[in-house]
Formats: C-alpha cells, structure tokens, sequence
C-alpha cells in the first residue's frame, strides 16, 4: 500500500511552510538530545563501516550527524521539501538525501539493493503515521538492515499524549510550533504503546536492546520547561 493523498498532502503543506530556520519544527532538536546519544546505544551492535539510512529524516539535522558516525549516511522522506530543506542545510556536507515512501515496497527493495544492508535510523515515524501504513514502515526498517545491519528505532509512548495535552492547554493556547503540527492534520503520538513492539516482531525483527527516553522538541511550556515527549527505544536485528 501507499500512503493516503491526504497523509502525504499534509507533510508536504508542513515542510512547504516551514522555514529553513534551526529547530523551526518542533521536533528539529540537536543532535546532542537526539542522534547522538542514540548512536551511543546502536554501535555496541552495529558495525560504524556500513551505510545508516535515517528514515523520515524531516531537514536532516540528524542525518548530518549520522554522517559523523558511520561510513555514510542517507537521508529519506516521504516530503519532496523535507528533502528539499536538507539539501540546502547541507551545504557540502558528505551526505545524501532522496524522496521515499516508506509504505512503497517495491521503492524500499530498490533502495535496499543500491546499498546493500544498512543500519536504520527511525526517530518517531510509526506513531504518526496511518493505522493501515505502520505495518508496512516497520517492514521497511527490516528491509533496509538485512541480515547484517542494525536499526534504532525510538517512538512516542502513551505518556506524550499527556504531555501534549498540558502543553495545548496552556493559558493562552498551544506555542507557535506545536499549533502548526495541529494545524497541517498531524497526529502524535497516535499509536499504542502495544502496537509498537508487535509491529517490529511481526515484520521480522529482533529486539537487541531497548529503554525509556525521552524524544526532546525545541519548543517549552509558558514556565520555561522544554517539552520533552515520553518515548521508548528499540536497537533491532532480522530475527
């Protein structure tokens, strides 16, 4: 299956409207807070000379990163300007971004043969994304590693709603950032705390490693405090 017209309409309106601006989505946090304390946890398991790939990479804050780390690392998004707010942060950077629908089987296996087993990067793409496309995201992730890559997959537990729930009853309403995700139809942390795991182990993976983290955002309550998103991380192998 592919993704609906309207799933892929809204993320393109998102990243369409959104600036080029550092942290300018509220989950563009820095790498400290984000891809490299995941890379911590995925290298004790995965070989830094193979190829990462960071699915739903947004505007590629974390894939440059990523490229500091491991052999090479790839940049995919459903967004053509996702994709296109990452070229241009870039700026020469030894990183490769390109449009993909992850729910495409035939363009995920195509991929997956011009790069051979890769790590996976996944920063809380199933939880937003369509009841009927999380089995096919997390058969992607399984695709792309292989028998010889690793995946880190980090989602939204149940206690984001919470959060974010607090966060868009503030007293005078949700922030700038958080308001433009409600906006465009976006929908966080949508998927049980269930739903996750079994995904992964019915599309074939492993689990090596797993905690609670939180996925930091770049936008803070009226009292100062940064909202931090509860979150559950997962590093992965082809069971």
């Amino acid at each position: 299956m592919n993704v609906s017209d309207k799933y892929r309409t809204a993320w393109e309106s998102y990243w369409s409207q959104t600036s080029d601006a550092r942290g300018e989505a509220i989950w563009d946090s820095d790498p400290s807070l984000s891809a490299a304390p995941h890379s911590e946890l995925l290298l004790p398991h995965a070989d830094p000379d193979r190829t990462i790939v960071d699915l739903g990479c947004g505007n590629g804050t974390q894939t440059r990163y990523l490229a500091t780390r491991f052999a090479r690392a790839v940049g995919v998004d459903l967004s053509h300007a996702a994709v296109e707010h990452a070229r241009r942060a870039a700026n020469g950077d030894p990183v490769e971004f390109r449009q993909l629908d992850l729910t495409d089987t035939d363009a995920v296996r195509a991929l997956h043969q011009h790069l051979g087993d890769t790590h996976v990067y996944m920063r809380a793409v199933i939880h937003q994304s369509e009841p009927p496309a999380r089995p096919a995201v997390a058969a992607a992730v399984a695709e792309l590693i292989g028998s010889e890559g690793r995946a880190f997959v980090v989602e939204l537990t149940s206690g984001s709603r919470e959060v974010l729930k607090r966060a868009a009853s503030e007293p005078g309403g949700p922030g700038p950032k958080l308001q433009r995700v409600f906006h465009h139809g976006l929908k966080p942390a949508d998927a049980s705390d269930e739903e996750i795991p079994r995904l992964l182990t019915e599309a074939g993976l492993t689990v090596l490693a797993d905690g609670e983290t939180t996925v930091p955002q770049t936008e803070h309550l009226t009292d100062g405090t940064r909202i931090d998103l509860p979150a559950h991380w997962f590093v992965l192998a082809r069971a």
